[in-house]
Order: C-alpha cells, then structure tokens, then sequence
C-alpha cells in the first residue's frame, strides 16, 4: 500500500493536469466527460465535403415544387412554411385520454405539425446572411404566436436537422416546428431546475452562466451587444454551442424587432463558424424557450442549441447517459472564434 502511495504521489506531482475531468451541468444535473487524455485537435473534427446538389436532385424534390400541393401557412422572399405532409401530430377536438390496464397512460397525439422550407435548395442556413437569418427567425416567431393560441397547445418545439446523421430525410433545407399538449421531459427537467436555483440563489442560473462567461472569456464564440454564443462548460458534444440573450428572457415568443437582428447576427456567426471550422458537419439546432402552457415561467431563459454530429453514442454514453468529449470546450471556442 505504501509503495502504491508513493507511485501515486509521485505520478501526480510529474502530472501538470488529470488525464480526464468529470463536469456537471449546472442545469440538467447530468455529468460529462472531457477526455483529455484522448484528446484531438479541432481541425480533425472536419468531415469529408459534401458532394454538390445536381440539377436532377432539384427537379426531384418536393420542396421545390410545392406548385398544386399543399397550401402555405406563411410566405416570405425566403421562406415558406406549410403542413407536414406526413405529420406526428394532428390537430383534434379532443385529446381522448385513457388507461390501459390500470397502469399505462395513453392519449390523441394531438396537435400542428409544420415545415419551414427556405426556397434555395443548394444553400444551407450555415451559409446565410444575417438578413436571411432574420427572415426565417421573423417566421419562427409569427408561427409560434399563432400556434401558441390553438386548442391543446402548451408547448411549441421548433428544430432544424441539418444532414443524414442529424435525422434529415430530404436534404433540401428545412426546420420543423411541432406543437403538443405536453411539455417534454428535457425541457420539464430544465423548467425544475431553474426554477429551484431561482429560488434558492434570487437570480437565474443562466445569467449566472452568461455572467461567468463573459468574464472568463474562455468559452465563447462571439458575442454583441445582446447575445453571447458560448460552448458551454459542461459540453454534452464537442463543439456544442449556446446562443442565448445576454439580459433575461423567458419567452422567445416576445422577442423585439432590435433582439431578433442581434440575435440573427449571433446565431448566424455561430452557424457559420461551425459549418467553416467543421467542414460543413451534419448538425441539429432546437429551440428551448418557456412553454406556452399558461403558467408563470418567469425563471426560465431562452437559448438555442446547435449540436454538430462530431461523434456517435456508444454503449458507455447510452448505457450511462453521460457523455464522452474529445475536446475541451475551452480549445472548441477558440478554434470557432477564429473561424
């Protein structure tokens, strides 16, 4: 035992810094790991380029000849958005709830199942202007605003997959927003969370976040006056970046006319870089803003998540639910900001 002791100890002092670390996420709770030891640079996250879109794939798709099919919910220069072909949820007059054998909860799937498509089928938003971007958040926020009134809505989820491994099945770009009666079981835990940390510290845990952030200046990607774009602390996926409002908002819904352009002008930069520094990785981004349900979630502070698909989950992350990173956030953020 002692001779183990002195290996140990002399080990340690020859090691400027663990191998590993074990973080935690201030919200969710959930522990990840930064594998340093397993550590690679940030140019050997790029993909392989994508192969250009030809002229067959165009005359193909759906989504660019939507002429005779189904008839816009809105319509832009840019942008326009209608009903799911295939949708997830229907809107219903009743939700129809009912117990299966006493134990198992079951009921109508009910709800507004919507695709935003941005009309040019070779550009996608990691390639947009800042006016672009603009365009389709002003149209994020008109179908929020009108769906949020529906019978059965408490909760609107708005998502953009960007590529095969992020789950889209036709590569023309689009988002999709999905209303439902429920308030999902991530976004429920985040509500908890905040609201207990509000309560016992008076403050939000995300400016608390924000406020950290843009001290340190560690992780972050870009900012301006009213956003910041960080990788978070605890990255649950190399290169994970956070865009979220500097000052505390908790409806996105409510967002003004001079916080929509800041915001298009940081999630914008941050798509970009991303996109440039990966080589145009697949990636998702969803929204996370106070659900709808007419309850007082003042606590809360929206923010969007952009995810690339730098690595796949294996038996330890899906056995475990924690995560594995092959680079710390801190090299992420600066590998991106130089972008």
């Amino acid at each position: 035992m002692k001779i183990l002791g002195s290996i140990f100890k002399k080990k340690k002092a020859n090691e400027a810094k663990f191998p590993s670390e074990l973080r935690l996420d201030l919200v969710s709770q959930d522990w990840v790991v930064i594998a340093t030891g397993r550590a690679r640079r940030p140019e050997t996250f790029k993909k392989d380029p994508v192969s250009s879109v030809s002229e067959e794939d165009i005359d193909k798709c759906f989504f660019c000849n939507l002429e005779g099919q189904e008839k816009p919910v809105l319509e832009s220069k840019n942008v326009v958005i209608v009903p799911n072909k295939y949708p997830a949820f229907l809107p219903h007059p009743d939700l129809d709830e009912t117990i299966e054998g006493g134990i198992y909860k079951k009921m109508n799937a009910v709800g507004f199942h919507e695709v935003l498509i941005t009309r040019d089928h070779k550009r996608h938003m990691g390639q947009f202007s800042k006016e672009e971007i603009k365009e389709v958040v002003d149209a994020y926020q008109s179908r929020y605003l009108s769906l949020m009134k529906e019978k059965f809505v408490n909760n609107v989820s708005i998502f953009h997959n960007h590529g095969k491994t992020a789950g889209a099945s036709v590569s023309h770009p689009h988002s999709q927003i999905i209303t439902t009666p429920l308030v999902d079981v991530d976004l429920k835990n985040a509500l908890l969370k905040s609201e207990s940390y509000s309560k016992d510290n008076k403050e939000c845990v995300y400016c608390k976040m924000n406020e950290w952030e843009l001290k340190v200046k560690e992780r972050i990607v870009f900012e301006n006056d009213g956003f910041v774009a960080t990788c978070p602390f605890a990255s649950k996926m190399a290169f994970q970046t956070i865009v979220s409002p500097k000052k505390h908002l908790s409806y996105f819904e409510k967002i003004t006319e001079d916080e929509k352009w800041q915001f298009a002008e940081a999630f914008q930069k941050a798509l970009s870089k991303i996109c440039k520094g990966l080589n145009n990785p697949d990636y998702n981004f969803y929204l996370h803003t106070a659900p709808c349900d007419g309850k007082n979630h003042n606590y809360y502070h929206w923010h969007w998540t952009i995810l690339p698909k730098t690595s796949t989950w294996a038996g330890f992350e899906i056995g475990t639910r924690i995560e594995i990173s092959t680079i710390e956030p801190e090299k992420a953020a600066e590998y991106l900001r130089n972008q």
